[in-house]
């Protein structure tokens, strides 16, 4: 794999298919395939991985913004005209690999919030279920296409099932492109965590990024990742190990610094690089 771009650079003709920029330590991803509905074409899968192995790699990214170009649409999942004019789907190329597109599958272990600025359909879930924070414009949708085209509703499927209601998982599922959720419908079943007019998406997820941003990247990080694992865990075992966790991390430098900015009310000096 390419080695991740430097810091603070990134854009169309780096990542094709995608624009990228980084605004005051959040890494602002954006589907740049208006044309197609966003859509997830083969060229966008090896971008799409350098994309996420920088996130990782660029200690100055402390978070990330996903969002789609336009108005319209999100990201409408696979590309189905490249489907049908190929017979190969985008992750043809990796069938033993980890699925990409997920930031889950993909390893990212920074907070991804995803802005869905339109609809959000079939691949496309994999942004919105994996994600640790969803913002949805109050005109965005979400619907399952798979079946609809002939297509096995599987990963993105599973993760609308952690994250709504059984059976409304299983409707989308089933029902395909006849049966859609609208963001408001969404947010009350908790598939959205926040609802903003159009012109407000970008600034509301820039800001919950920034402010996750400003906090110690190491205690982020361990609290996000025990979330996401306790998914599946009985409770009791989960919270063994989020003890666990906490106790180690009391030897952390960030322990410490944080009790001794908030004693002398100033801005804390988090620890950066960590290879703990």
């Amino acid at each position: 794999m390419p080695a991740p771009s430097p810091p603070g650079r990134g854009g169309a003709e780096e990542y094709p298919g995608f624009a990228v920029s980084v605004t005051g330590g959040v890494l602002v991803v954006r589907l740049d395939r208006p044309e197609a509905g966003n859509a997830l074409s083969r060229r966008m899968r090896e971008p799409m991985a350098r994309i996420w192995a920088r996130a990782n790699a660029d200690d100055d990214i402390r978070a990330v913004v996903v969002t789609g170009s336009g108005d319209r649409h999100f990201c409408t999942g696979a590309d189905v005209k490249e489907i049908a004019a190929t017979g190969e789907v985008p992750s043809a190329a990796a069938r033993r690999e980890p699925i990409v597109w997920s930031p889950l599958g993909g390893g990212v272990r920074k907070p991804v919030i995803c802005a869905v600025n339109g609809v959000a359909a079939g691949g496309g879930l994999h942004f919105v279920v994996d994600a640790d924070v969803v913002v949805a414009a109050e005109h965005a949708a979400f619907m399952d296409t798979h079946v609809s085209v002939g297509q096995v509703g599987a990963v993105e499927n599973i993760g609308l099932a952690h994250r709504l209601p059984f059976g409304t998982a299983m409707r989308m599922t089933l029902q395909g492109s006849s049966f859609r959720l609208d963001a408001a419908r969404a947010h009350a079943l908790g598939l959205v965590d926040e609802v903003v007019p159009a012109a407000e998406l970008r600034p509301t997820a820039l800001h919950i990024a920034s402010c996750i941003a400003a906090n110690s990247p190491r205690a982020v990080e361990l609290s996000r990742a025990l979330l996401w694992e306790s998914l599946g865990r009985p409770p009791h075992e989960a919270a063994e190990e989020a003890w666990r966790t906490a106790q180690r991390h009391w030897s952390h430098p960030d322990f410490l610094e944080g009790a001794r900015a908030f004693a002398e009310k100033r801005p804390p000096r988090w620890t950066v690089r960590d290879d703990r």
